[in-house]
């Protein structure tokens, strides 16, 4: 008899096993279109990137486009601009950072950032203000041309978007 209790132990075992990974199977297939729903769409996904063709633009001027709903100030600096903003001593800044760090090695006449005032969300008036910038006609803030806040209740610069440069005249903003 204890051999056909083993074998009856064995058999219940395995059926419980498989049981127990049917039942795992069928959950996942009956949870995974639940899950999926949950994954961003296709126009949701298209507005992760955008990329511009900045081969218009002259130097001194500033083209403004639209990615994730918000404006992306592109600005095509002079020497002069470029000059004025590395001249300004860091230590004396809200939101210290340097002309540099805000822009790309080797690309340093492109600033590409974010068209919104830290402060409360407005949209800057570009080449505006006391530091040749964005001046926020909201509250009073000025960024000088490197977006960097000089003046004003913002606390921070104006933020930068993730973006790279595909060619000399392509970029690609997220």
């Amino acid at each position: 008899m204890a051999t056909s209790d083993k074998a009856e132990h064995t058999r219940r075992d395995f059926l419980y096993v498989a049981t127990g990974a049917f039942g795992a199977v069928g959950a996942a297939a009956l949870a995974w279109p639940f899950i999926d729903q949950m994954n961003p769409d296709a126009t949701a996904l298209a507005l992760a990137s955008t990329e511009v063709d900045i081969s218009s633009i002259e130097e001194g001027q500033s083209l403004t486009v639209k990615w994730r709903g918000k404006p992306i100030f592109i600005r095509y600096r002079t020497q002069t601009e470029i000059d004025e903003a590395r001249a300004v001593d860091v230590a004396t800044l809200k939101d210290p950072q340097t002309d540099e760090e805000r822009v790309k090695p080797g690309k340093e006449q492109w600033l590409i950032q974010i068209g919104i005032c830290t402060h409360l969300g407005c949209v800057p008036l570009g080449e505006e203000g006391d530091y040749d910038g964005w001046f926020c006609p909201c509250h009073g803030s000025h960024y000088d041309s490197a977006g960097r806040i000089r003046k004003g209740p913002a606390p921070l610069n104006l933020e930068l978007p993730p973006y790279e440069f595909l060619s000399d005249t392509l970029i690609k903003i997220g």
